[in-house]
């Protein structure tokens, strides 16, 4: 939504103890992004646009994925815990800068979208001094109640305090709310604590709204849309939903998904033209696949890129920093990391290749390995373009094949192999007439003796 500015206050201070986990609650992670970073890449974003996160005591990591996600975001320390309006207030020198528009959202709701937040914002627009976002529960049992009359909300009512007609309602409080942000400073400053907690609860902003005036509204959602994440059961389900919700993405997007509901994806993945995912494939952070490549049953792949036509699997892994040029083939238990693998680069089966740079058009054999680490340091292998190299070689690094090299199969190559050179390391072969059968018969008669 474009026009006028707005500040976006995200509360992310919960410790989450009933996420059972030593991790605060909202660098948890669904679909390989932390809760709070889907909070933060759906927020109101660019010119005019400010945000600001509240996070509790020592929470150094919590503001350091803030600002990985969001470089310009603001944090406040709520250093005491009395409520929602008072984890707002923690963030008062921001509000207090003045914005036409104020969102108050909370870090652990992965599946907010920003149009959701654009709505929030129409509402303002069109007259509303306060904007609440509300679904319908399917058990609203727990729920606050949003109270509506003649398309006004005059309440948020908690079920303690609700009566039997109101706790029939189903039109329940999912916590996320705009201001007017002219007004919002104000209005929850007013905000009391003459409560059995003596907490400061963001949602008796609607009764100051009515009883100064103004007009409070509900903007509705789906009730999966602002699950809230407090279990890992709760983290479950969330990641259920996201799953689908890419899922329907990517095919929606032309993505040929033989069995969607086997394929896990990434927020951030991306895909070009006619690309094929199988069976039982993940897909991890930092991916990118480009037009018609293929990848096979049971891959796994993070942080890598497929260049166009590439062929990945089955049984294959992709670790970071794995990027594979067009046509490029990966097959089945071939691991890579840290490879720059160029067009045409054939790794068919059974081999591990890190931390190397692959010309195009090599072939690797089978159980091929660039040992890459001695133990203290990494280091690089290269292979030039239209190499090959033959099954079962290791080849230590660090170490250059030339172009268009041979390596003989079986080889440990040491040292550099110059372009056009074949390399071959083994030792003779001995073959021993009878050995064999000898080898039998000293084996049965040591075996009977027993």
């Amino acid at each position: 939504m474009s026009g006028g500015t707005s500040l976006t206050i995200v509360l992310a201070a919960g410790e989450g103890i009933r996420m059972r986990s030593s991790l605060p609650k909202v660098l948890h992670p669904v679909a390989n992004q932390s809760l709070l970073a889907h909070v933060l890449m759906a927020s109101p974003k660019g010119e005019g646009a400010s945000l600001a996160v509240v996070v509790g005591p020592d929470h150094r990591a919590v503001i350091e994925e803030a600002r990985r996600y969001r470089p310009d975001v603001e944090t406040f320390v709520q250093h005491d815990r009395k409520g929602t309006a008072h984890a707002v207030l923690a963030a008062r020198e921001a509000m207090a800068r003045g914005a036409d528009d104020l969102i108050i959202a909370f870090g652990d709701t992965p599946l907010i979208s920003s149009a959701t937040f654009d709505r929030l914002r129409s509402a303002l627009k069109q007259g509303a001094s306060l904007a609440v976002l509300g679904f319908e529960a399917a058990d609203p049992t727990g729920y606050g109640r949003l109270l509506v009359e003649n398309g006004r909300l005059i309440a948020i009512r908690e079920q303690a305090d609700a009566s039997a007609a109101e706790r029939a309602v189903t039109l329940c409080n999912a916590g996320i709310m705009a201001f007017d942000g002219r007004k919002a400073l104000s209005i929850i400053e007013k905000i009391g604590n003459a409560n059995s907690k003596g907490e400061y609860y963001l949602t008796d902003a609607v009764t100051i709204v009515r009883d100064l005036g103004l007009e409070a509204v509900v903007i509705k959602t789906s009730e999966d849309e602002v699950r809230g994440i407090n279990t890992k059961a709760q983290l479950a389900e969330a990641e259920q939903v996201m799953q689908a919700k890419l899922r329907k993405a990517a095919l929606d997007a032309g993505v040929t998904l033989i069995a969607p509901e086997t394929v896990y994806l990434a927020a951030d993945t991306t895909f070009g033209n006619d690309v094929t995912i199988e069976p039982f494939v993940v897909i991890g952070p930092g991916v990118s696949i480009a037009d018609g490549a293929v990848v096979h049953s049971f891959s796994h792949i993070v942080q890598a890129s497929i260049g166009k036509n590439a062929s990945i699997g089955p049984y294959a892994r992709l670790r970071p920093g794995t990027s594979l040029g067009e046509g490029a083939k990966i097959g089945n238990f071939v691991e890579t990391k840290a490879a720059t693998l160029e067009a045409g680069v054939k790794i068919n089966h059974l081999s591990y290749v890190g931390d190397a740079h692959v010309g195009a058009n090599a072939n690797i054999g089978a159980g091929t390995i660039t040992c890459n680490y001695d133990g203290f340091s990494k280091h690089k292998t290269e292979i030039g373009s239209g190499a090959f190299v033959g099954t079962n070689s290791s080849l230590v690094a660090p170490v250059k094949i030339g172009k268009g090299a041979y390596i003989g199969s079986g080889s440990v190559i040491t040292r550099d192999v110059p372009d056009d050179a074949m390399a071959v390391e083994r030792n003779q072969q001995t073959n021993r007439e009878g050995g064999a059968k000898r080898y039998r018969e000293i084996k049965t008669r040591a075996k009977t003796q027993k």
